[in-house]
């Protein structure tokens, strides 16, 4: 781990660890506590990836989870600080090895593990193909390779995406791929808070991070979980130079008392800090809607947003028409008011007069607005007021 940060390459952690050896007491102890202080220095200095291809508990689990990535293989791999035979003798609770800390349970329920292969050759495979994306250090700039996808290519199918009807789901994920480089996008975490939706792709051969809302799931409202998956993959490409691209269809904050209970401000002020912080390349494209603070928080222009597009079919308002009009209107006729405030703040233009829009754009010229602007972003030099370290709302 010294060496590596010292040429300034990626380190790869292949994890098989039955957790500190009780015959060795503190020394095994003191092992531990010196990876964690290197995974610590070289955070954000080097990219950190973790393959768990075994078990891997007690002490063990914390290398993997202070590295960027962590990779599992399904049936083989366990996490877990305590297993099943301590917990059953603390908690009374009978558990087994795979529901403790299985693949499925850390890569859908507790969002630990960022992806799980099926055996270890394909994990390996997997691993070549996700480390090609990334730069070998933050003095390196996002990896470029040659590219057979023209950049002004346009993509047709992107006009007639969007239902016709508001509150109509559909898939982020046609968008994305239909955008980038040969439809090849490598998403993190696909089964862990999936209203949204955050991965590597390549536009004109050059590494971009894509971050999305997903209407197909809870309309694609942000709650805990999404803004958390969010903030960490937005301060990963921060740290490694790695553009940052925003597809924008969100209704708002998911409400609800477990949310509330569960810290949603502290926790949603997580994405909204990551993006105000990010110096790299962003560029947001607003496919629907828009509303209320979840637009700003979605990389909007008032966060240093590089460039935001909106397509004809966005709607960049407060609230939706329907909460809207009963609150304004209160008791009065609703239904020719509903209208009249569909009119007014259901279109893009509002916000492109004052400047908060870049541009609305068609949607078929996406993908050549986004390959221009990265080209010409490509020298950005922006910083941040030096600090010792920031205190944001962990």
């Amino acid at each position: 781990m010294d060496q590596a940060m010292l040429v300034g390459v990626p380190v790869i952690g292949l994890n098989d660890s039955g957790g500190a050896r009780i015959q060795e007491g503190v020394e095994s102890l003191a092992g531990y506590a010196d990876i964690f202080q290197r995974n610590v220095l070289a955070s954000g200095v080097i990219p950190q990836i973790s393959m768990i291809m075994g078990p891997c508990a007690g002490g063990a689990v914390y290398s993997p989870a202070l590295t960027d990535y962590t990779f599992m293989v399904r049936d083989t791999s366990y996490l877990f600080i305590t297993g099943p035979d301590v917990v059953k003798s603390v908690t009374g609770e009978d558990v087994t090895q795979e529901e403790l800390g299985g693949a499925k349970t850390h890569t859908a329920v507790s969002g630990v593990a960022h992806h799980a292969f099926d055996n270890d050759v394909d994990a390996l495979v997997r691993l070549r193909e996700f480390y090609n994306f990334l730069p070998l250090s933050n003095r390196d700039a996002a990896p470029r390779r040659q590219c057979d996808d023209p950049p002004e290519r346009p993509v047709y199918s992107l006009d007639t995406v969007v239902p016709l009807e508001s509150t109509a789901a559909y898939d982020m994920l046609d968008i994305i791929r239909a955008v980038v480089d040969e439809r090849d996008f490598f998403e993190i975490q696909p089964l862990y808070a999936k209203n949204i939706i955050v991965g590597f792709a390549r536009m004109n051969g050059r590494t971009v991070g894509i971050v999305a809302n997903q209407p197909k799931f809870a309309a694609g409202c942000l709650d805990i979980n999404a803004s958390v998956k969010g903030a960490r993959f937005v301060r990963f490409c921060d740290a490694f130079n790695i553009p940052i691209l925003t597809f924008e269809d969100v209704p708002g904050f998911l409400p609800g008392t477990a949310q509330e209970f569960g810290g949603i401000i502290r926790h949603g002020a997580k994405l909204l800090y990551a993006y105000a912080e990010a110096t790299v390349p962003k560029i947001t494209i607003i496919t629907r809607k828009a509303y209320g603070g979840a637009y700003d928080v979605m990389s909007s222009k008032h966060l240093r947003g590089d460039m935001n597009y909106a397509w004809p079919t966005a709607e960049v308002a407060v609230m939706g028409a329907k909460g809207a009009v009963s609150i304004i209107f209160r008791g009065e006729d609703v239904k020719a008011a509903e209208t009249e405030y569909m009119e007014k703040f259901t279109n893009p233009f509002p916000a492109a007069i004052r400047g908060f829009v870049d541009d609305i754009i068609e949607p078929h010229t996406t993908r050549a607005r986004i390959c221009a602007d990265l080209d010409l972003l490509e020298s950005k030099k922006q910083e941040n007021p030096w600090k010792k370290h920031a205190n944001m709302p962990l």
